[in-house]
């Protein structure tokens, strides 16, 4: 891979998001939407800029990124919102992630099962990996200020941090499909999953509660400011996710964990952090891992998936979450179009890059997994991309017309 132009093209797609910032979030845009075509253009498979291996072949630095990118992006949503919003929204939340999240990766594998050649074991470990909604891709339909105008503050709250929440949760799905399919033994994965899980509770809890309770010593001195503080926050995500790997607990979870204790104790939990500023964070930080990606999508192997690859990705998008959010719409108190918007926005993205190269590392995904998975996050992340705007405008007009028409 060369760096430098990695860097270059991240600088340049840098200034044109800093240029359109104010109107992109009204256009059929976003910032992986955008990052991924420049990555295309410059990979092997356009000019040839980037000879970056696909990723069927080569998946390590693909998985480091991904982490990374979901540490940042699950601290902005933990940052984002006061204790008071959490303790609202937990019972929803803890309905989407313990019950949701588990049946979208059976429907997701049933439609892989159905629709591509391939063991049930295979189907469960693409079904699991797909199963969490991604923080990074939501980021550009729930924060913002035309997402503000345009949806109701619950609605955004369930997204972000139903999105913060799965994408650590999602690994016991892993561990145990993986299991499944040969790479461990069921026993071993259950254990391995409490250790992760509950690890990665403490280390968060631990790691965030001493990072607020510095952040407030120096604030009580005077030594820290509105942009020294948001800094601060990404080096703890970062140092977060480092001790996790060394104790071999749950990184992103204990990331999670981390902002939602740090939020408290350094702001005494009724006031949040500059929500803005996260969120132009998490708008850049996207840039590098989608060029990178986009240089090394495996085009030989999506062609080899022929028209069922399409199949897959329609059937996947279509049934692995909106039924969900249809039939329990009463149980989670969201009226039908709020059910059908949250239905259909809680997108495939780097959460699914991240375990899709973890189930590699470890000898579950093959050639056809990995191609597969590939192929319905990118399509997510255009899909997604398109509709984001579009469909929050859509979602605020036929919810002004219902008003008028009850009124």
């Amino acid at each position: 891979m060369s760096i430098d132009i990695v860097l270059a093209a991240v600088g340049i797609l840098g200034m044109l998001v800093a240029t359109i910032s104010a109107r992109m979030r009204r256009l059929p845009l976003s910032e992986p939407l955008l990052a991924l075509v420049v990555g295309v253009l410059l990979g092997p498979a356009v000019l040839g800029a980037l000879p970056i291996k696909p990723l069927t072949s080569e998946q390590a630095f693909l998985h480091d990124a991904s982490g990374v990118l979901l540490a940042i992006s699950v601290m902005a949503v933990a940052l984002r919102y006061p204790l008071s919003v959490v303790r609202a929204c937990w019972r929803p939340v803890l309905v989407l992630v313990v019950l949701v999240m588990p049946l979208m990766a059976l429907a997701s594998a049933a439609v892989s099962w159905a629709v591509l050649d391939i063991s049930i074991a295979a189907a469960l470990l693409l079904g699991a990996a797909l199963s969490p909604t991604d923080p990074v891709l939501a980021s550009s339909v729930v924060t913002g200020e035309a997402a503000e105008q345009d949806l109701p503050a619950r609605d955004r709250h369930l997204l972000s941090l139903e999105s913060g929440a799965n994408d650590g949760l999602a690994l016991p799905l892993v561990l145990i499909a993986l299991a499944i399919a040969g790479a461990s033994s069921v026993p071993s994965a259950l254990a391995e999953s409490l250790w992760q899980v509950l690890g990665g509770i403490v280390v968060g809890a631990l790691a965030g509660s001493l990072g607020g309770a510095a952040m407030r010593t120096g604030d009580k001195h005077g030594a820290t400011a509105s942009a020294p503080e948001l800094f601060f926050t990404v080096v703890l995500a970062l140092g977060t996710l480092g001790i996790s790997g060394i104790a071999h607990v749950d990184g992103v979870l204990a990331v999670f964990v981390a902002g939602l204790a740090f939020n408290l104790v350094a702001t005494g939990g009724e006031r949040t952090m500059e929500a803005p500023i996260d969120e132009a964070i998490n708008r850049f930080a996207v840039l590098p891992l989608f060029v990178v990606l986009g240089a090394a999508l495996p085009w030989s192997e999506w062609g080899a998936l022929g028209w069922n690859g399409l199949v897959l990705v329609l059937g996947i998008l279509l049934l692995r979450r909106l039924p969900l959010l249809l039939i329990l719409g009463r149980a989670l108190r969201l009226r039908a179009a709020d059910a059908l918007y949250l239905g259909w926005f809680g997108p495939v993205g780097v959460a699914a890059l991240f375990y899709l190269t973890l189930e590699a590392s470890r000898g579950g995904a093959g050639t056809t997994i990995l191609a597969a998975g590939s192929l319905v996050l990118v399509c997510s992340t255009i899909i997604f991309g398109l509709t984001g705007a579009p469909g929050r405008v859509l979602y605020r007009k036929s919810t002004a017309r219902a008003a008028r028409e009850e009124g």
